[in-house]
């Protein structure tokens, strides 16, 4: 029998600033702004927390087809992740929660052929 994966745990912070509407956030000694969008009245001039939630499954899935393919011995080149994200307000399933009404991500494999790529994708999507 093989033992349970290690717990991993993580911890980020985020305060609010003096600009109205940005925010800094801090993960470990790393620290980054996030701005909330326009349309809410913020700066909207950095990434915006839908972005930064997009931007973390785009690239938990680049570095998951690696870890991957490094797993199963596969060649793999370089990986391209493009995510797209929809929320339409008037479209919401509650009325007290904003959820993206669409996501699709797509990814560009190189360094593999069509059969092993697709593989590839399919075991990150049973992950």
């Amino acid at each position: 029998m093989t033992a349970p994966p290690p717990i991993r745990e993580y911890e980020v912070r985020a305060r609010s600033t003096d600009i109205f509407g940005r925010v800094l956030c801090s993960a470990r000694d790393h620290h980054f702004i996030v701005d909330g969008p326009v349309q809410n009245g913020c700066p909207g001039e950095e990434l915006t927390p839908p972005e930064v939630f997009l931007s973390s499954i785009a690239a938990c899935g680049v570095e998951l087809l690696h870890v991957i393919a490094k797993e199963q011995a596969r060649a793999l080149g370089s990986v391209q992740a493009t995510i797209y994200g929809k929320v339409d307000r008037s479209k919401q399933p509650k009325k007290d929660v904003t959820v993206f009404n669409e996501v699709r991500l797509e990814f560009e494999l190189s360094g593999t052929d069509a059969a092993s790529a697709d593989e590839l994708v399919d075991a990150f999507t049973r992950r």
